[in-house]
């Protein structure tokens, strides 16, 4: 735990140094040049009420330095003042548990507990070209091994926040913009690595409930998810409209409940090496598939099926909306006065400037009039991560000081286009990319582009750390692509069972949402034969019959910070709770256990020591490793006995 009296002893180093930032369609590398170090010397301790200074000297200079350390009911702020103008590194460490867990620092895949590693606070694209294509050539020689996880430092992350959490039940929120290091490699120790100044606050409490809602105090509560979001499927399905009416039609004469449908290219298509991708001109196809895709929308929605599309902060540099945004200087610029070309997969892009008050409000306009205006009901929207170091900003801020800021903005600005239309509650999105301000913005996180396999760093068990990662940095409600995203010809393609296997888990999350993928050909859908129908069908209805409970704890995390899916600690203090990652708890009553393998008909699970059923069996256990079976249609699910709400929830098997 870290008391005032563990953060009275803390050692601190200072220096000076610039950056080399080098990035690659998102993903970044790092290096740090320091001119200068220095470890300072304690000098003295002061008291003046509840705030206690800690001066330090640095040695080399003869330069003060001071903490200030602030406690009030136990919870602790730290803040520094120094009149050395010049330094812009600080080192900070201070005693640490050995034994405890460490969560959070925004989303995490491969790992939950980042307890013995150094965690980098920048923002990035987690899906590395480089790691792709290492991994394509390794499983070309050597076979698939989805058992084989990297080193955590070749990651990293779409969602990187300065806040963790410890088992000790205590949080540390560092209030930091710029690049930094949580190094809990050392047992006994923690570094912060800090590029701004320090100032950061620790606070504990006696239950993770009280936990996350102090988090979520600080930081931001999350949104209601509109009423009809629970109501069914939302598929996704591309190509026009005349495809759309089709796949509709399909579906509804197999009795499956649609929510809505998600057509990614509903401003048009780019056909490219990676696949068939959003043509970034952010206004309905009416060229093409979508015409009269404003009259559609009205009939799917007279069906109570809603319409969703998608929208990021890049534009087509090909077409119309780029010429205005031109012609307005509206974009991002490069250090000789161009717009700013970043390239994003195959391509090129231009991206807006949402320094530029004239950019940031014309960019809300074109969601509210071409995207609210038209009637879609939701979106995905996509990136934030990319705002290169080296571009020139209108405001003339430090692109460097805003990078990680980028999401947070981009969430923003879609937020305020909603309740500007007046559609709060009715209209909602989903975000991938994330820093602090995040959780005060968005609607709702979705796990960002997994593979269409099986493999425990990138695909479909990845989603499941990546959530209770977010729900302990205070995002407690996140959800994935049924099915992945990331697909490499025949060497990275979505097999039948992965699909039934995704949908089987998806069903227990707050939103369930298909992808066809960025190949859709080379992926198995939804709808290729009567047994995805089939179980399309009865895990649809599962997620439908889960409406009330899933409203309740979306409800409970809107209040009170509490995570819809959370880690099974949260309510079992029991050694291996503490290190699970692949199960989780849906809320209070229910703990699922994905199947993760191909081929698996079983599965040994952990259980928290407690009377539980098997939902589809109806056994009884009272914890500890069990192993039940696990056939395709009936994934490892329990119920809590002891639940109030026992009889409701076992009636999902029916």
């Amino acid at each position: 735990m870290i008391t005032l009296d563990s953060l009275s002893k803390m050692k601190v180093k200072v220096g000076t140094g610039t950056n080399n930032f080098t990035m690659s369609r998102g993903s970044f590398v790092y290096s740090m040049s320091n001119s200068y170090e220095s470890t300072l010397t304690f000098v003295d301790k002061t008291n003046e009420g509840n705030r206690t200074t800690l001066h330090f000297t640095d040695p080399k200079r003869d330069e003060d330095h001071y903490f200030n350390i602030s406690e009030e009911n136990g919870d602790i702020e730290v803040t520094y003042d120094s009149k050395a103008t010049d330094i812009n590194r600080y080192w900070i460490s201070f005693d640490a548990n050995p034994s405890e867990h460490i969560y959070g620092c925004g989303e995490t895949y491969s790992k939950f507990d980042l307890k013995g590693e150094n965690v980098r606070i920048w923002v990035a694209e987690h899906q590395n070209t480089n790691r792709i294509g290492k991994k394509l050539i390794r499983e070309m020689f050597f076979g698939k091994k989805p058992k084989k996880v990297l080193p955590f430092k070749k990651f990293e992350s779409y969602y990187a926040q300065p806040t963790y959490v410890s088992s000790d039940k205590y949080f540390v929120h560092v209030f930091i913009d710029n690049y930094a290091e949580f190094d809990f490699k050392v047992p006994n120790q923690t570094t912060l690595y800090l590029q701004d100044k320090p100032h950061f606050v620790v606070k504990k409490a006696d239950s993770f409930t009280e936990l996350s809602s102090k988090v979520s105090d600080l930081l931001g509560h999350q949104r209601q998810l509109p009423e009809w979001t629970y109501d069914g499927a939302i598929l996704a399905v591309q190509e026009g409209c005349d495809v759309i009416d089709a796949k509709i039609a399909e579906a509804e004469s197999k009795g499956i409940k649609i929510a809505g449908i998600w057509s990614q290219d509903w401003c048009g298509c780019r056909r490219t090496k990676f696949g068939y991708q959003v043509m970034w001109n952010w206004r309905y196809d009416k060229e093409d598939q979508y015409a009269n895709l404003p009259e559609k929308i009205k009939e799917w929605n007279a069906k109570g099926i809603k319409f969703l599309g998608y929208i990021n902060p890049f534009i087509a540099l090909e077409k119309d909306i780029y010429e205005e945004a031109k012609a307005n200087g509206y974009c991002v610029k490069d250090k000789d006065g161009n717009d700013y070309q970043v390239t994003i997969t195959t391509f090129p892009a231009a991206m807006v400037d949402f320094t530029n008050p004239d950019a940031y409000e014309w960019y809300k306009g074109l969601i509210k009039n071409n995207m609210i205006g038209i009637g879609l009901s939701g979106w995905m929207a996509d990136f934030g991560e990319y705002l290169p170091v080296d571009c020139v900003l209108h405001s003339g801020e430090d692109p460097y000081e805003m990078h990680n800021r980028w999401p947070a903005i981009w969430a923003k600005l879609n937020n305020e286009a909603i309740a500007e239309a007046g559609k709060e509650g009715e209209v909602f999105f989903f975000t991938r990319a994330g820093h602090t301000e995040t959780i005060k913005y968005s609607h709702l996180m979705w796990n960002g582009d997994q593979h269409v396999d099986w493999s425990l760093d990138d695909g479909i068990a990845a989603v499941i750390p990546a959530t209770l990662s977010l729900a302990m940095s205070g995002y407690g409600m996140a959800h994935s692509d049924v099915g992945g995203y990331t697909t490499m010809k025949k060497m990275l393609s979505r097999s039948k069972e992965l699909l039934l296997r995704w949908e089987e888990m998806n069903a227990f999350s707050p939103l369930y949402r298909f992808h066809e993928g960025n190949q859709p050909i080379m992926n198995v859908q939804f709808d290729d034969d009567d047994e995805l129908y089939a179980q399309l069908k009865k895990f649809t209805d599962t997620y439908v019959r889960l409406k009330s409970y899933l409203k309740e704890l979306v409800d409970e995390n809107v209040k009170n910070g509490t995570p819809v899916m959370r880690p099974l600690f949260y309510h079992y203090d029991e050694p291996r709770a503490y290190t699970e990652s692949l199960e989780y708890m849906l809320g209070r009553d229910m703990l699922v256990a994905p199947v993760i393998d191909a081929k698996a008909d079983t599965k040994t699970v952990y259980l928290p020591e407690d009377e539980w059923v098997h939902l589809y069996s109806g056994k009884e256990f009272d914890g500890g490793m069990v192993i039940v079976g696990a056939p395709i249609g009936e994934p490892p699910v329990f119920i809590r006995k002891k639940s109030d709400k026992f009889d409701e929830l076992m009636s999902l098997a029916k």
